[in-house]
This record gives C-alpha cells, structure tokens and sequence, in this order.
C-alpha cells in the first residue's frame, strides 16, 4: 500500500476580502473533491488574503497512479486561471508489501 501527500502553495487572483478568499476555496475544493479520488482540505495561510496551502493525500496500490492523479490535480490549478502554484512537495509512504 502506498500513500501520496501532496502540499501546495497557491497565490489567488482577484481576492479582496477573506469572505471573498473562503468563498473562492470552498468553490474550488469542492470542485477537486468531486473531479479526483483525493482527500483535500486548506491548511495553511488561513488568514492571508492572497494565498493558501492546500493539504491532500491519496492511498493505492502503487505510486505511479498517485503520481499520476496529482499531475492532473497540478494540470487542474494551473487550468482554473484563479490560482497561481508558488510551490508544490509530494511525499510518498509505502506500507507492507507493494501490490502490482
């Protein structure tokens, strides 16, 4: 069993107060939550108006399929316009033996 992690300092466009900046994150977790096999939540830079972190994990058998789900999430942020990727760290946990 493997176990990805993936953390992503975003900038947000067009964000003037933090009503506006929860609004916009709900919107768009929301919408990652539905298109991908992910847990995904805000976790960071909760108070600041122009950036964020978000925090997901995924589970599976092998990590070549994490990979390739938080490549598309990547390709997602970077296709929304809303958002801008300042930096992006993936961890990987592997338990017990690898399934093929």
């Amino acid at each position: 069993m493997t176990v990805g992690v993936i953390r992503i300092d975003l900038r947000l466009f067009d964000v003037h107060s933090l009503k506006q900046k929860r609004s916009q994150m709900s919107r768009l977790l929301n919408r990652l939550r539905t298109k991908f096999p992910l847990s995904i939540a805000e976790v960071g830079h909760l108070d600041l108006l122009q950036r964020s972190i978000l925090g997901a994990s995924m589970t599976a058998g092998t990590e070549v399929l994490i990979q390739s789900v938080f490549k598309k999430l990547e390709e997602e942020l970077y296709s929304s316009g809303t958002v801008e990727i300042i930096e992006l760290d993936v961890e990987f946990l592997h338990y017990g033996e690898n399934i093929r």
